[in-house]
């Protein structure tokens, strides 16, 4: 069976010099992030995984302005390209973009699909406090449905004043993580998708396709009681919430190994919404295979779940 994840990281020495400074606490993840050589393939091939779809780590570039986030995004285009060109057959890529700067972020996401031949484009979060239900960021929107790929949705900290109120008063690691992976920007990204529903991007974009991970960012567990608060008579939008988050969002596993809120997303979206993935290297690969191989799901829908909608979705 084949396998695919696409919540897969990497990094650049300029992003780890600037935007991505603070992950150099963390010297051993650094180190993986930059390598996009035989050692990565390495333990590819070790955990059993045949493809990653190569994305740049958080924060990104959205918490980058101006001409320093047109040349970062450039930058990590360049050095992804140069890596699926030595491992055609095991890497892919989506693209960062200039998100601050909507033209300029449509510029780079036509080269980055076009000549470079990535699937699609990842955007981590808020772009200094500004979500992307503005519509000032909708010519990206209008750019990505006319290429016809998809936009991951990675997560990001909240804006500042968001942090300072509801993640503040404890100790600096419990306040990382609480606002971080622990649990604020799980919260947040679910947060941000609502916006884009609510915001009525869904029904001006209705082809448009995001990705999110980590089993659906909270989402699936509240869509009926969404359905039931938002409905289209109150929201005036055209369809029901869960209609958006079937028809409009696919879900990754994203380092989420956990059984019972499988089973709530599968329950409210299906298999075919489903996509696999790891969240290298700040999660395992073989830890991630593993679960792949325990899902409590058939055999059609466990490879739908390792390759085929990775396949359908980003057109490998």
């Amino acid at each position: 069976m084949r396998t695919i994840t696409i919540e897969e990281h990497f990094a650049t020495p300029l992003f780890l010099a600037g935007a991505g400074s603070s992950i150099n606490g963390y010297p051993e993840t650094a180190e993986k992030l930059l390598d996009l050589g035989e050692k990565r393939i390495a333990e590819m091939d070790s955990a059993g995984i045949d493809m990653q779809v190569l994305s740049i780590t958080p924060p990104g570039v959205e918490q980058s302005t101006g001409a320093e986030a047109i040349t970062l995004a450039q930058d990590i285009n360049d050095t992804l390209a140069q890596a699926i060109a030595n491992f055609p057959d095991r890497f892919s890529g989506l693209a960062a973009i200039p998100t601050a700067d909507p033209k300029a972020a449509v510029a780079e996401l036509d080269r980055a699909t076009g000549s470079l031949g990535f699937k699609g484009a990842v955007i981590n979060g808020h772009v200094n406090g500004r979500y992307l239900d503005d519509q000032y960021f909708w010519p990206i929107f209008e750019s990505v449905q006319s290429l016809g790929v998809p936009i991951y949705l990675h997560p990001t900290k909240p804006p500042k004043a968001i942090s300072d109120i509801y993640y503040s008063g404890f100790s600096p690691v419990i306040e990382e993580f609480f606002a971080g992976g622990g649990y604020g920007w799980h919260i947040e990204t679910g947060i941000h998708v609502m916006r884009l529903i609510l915001g009525g991007v869904f029904d001006r974009f209705p082809d448009l396709q995001i990705i999110i991970g980590h089993l659906g960012e909270s989402l699936p567990f509240m869509q009926q009681r969404m359905n039931r608060m938002f409905s289209p008579e109150r929201t005036g939008l055209e369809r029901s919430i869960s209609a958006y988050l079937k028809e409009n969002i696919h879900y990754t596993i994203g380092g989420f190994n956990y059984e019972a809120p499988f089973r709530n997303l599968l329950l409210e979206v299906g298999a075919e919404r489903i996509l696999f993935s790891a969240d290298y290297p700040w999660a395992s690969m073989a830890n991630a295979r593993d679960f792949l191989m325990a899902l409590p799901v058939n055999e059609t829908e466990r490879h739908r779940v390792a390759y085929q909608n990775a396949e359908a979705l980003l057109k490998i």
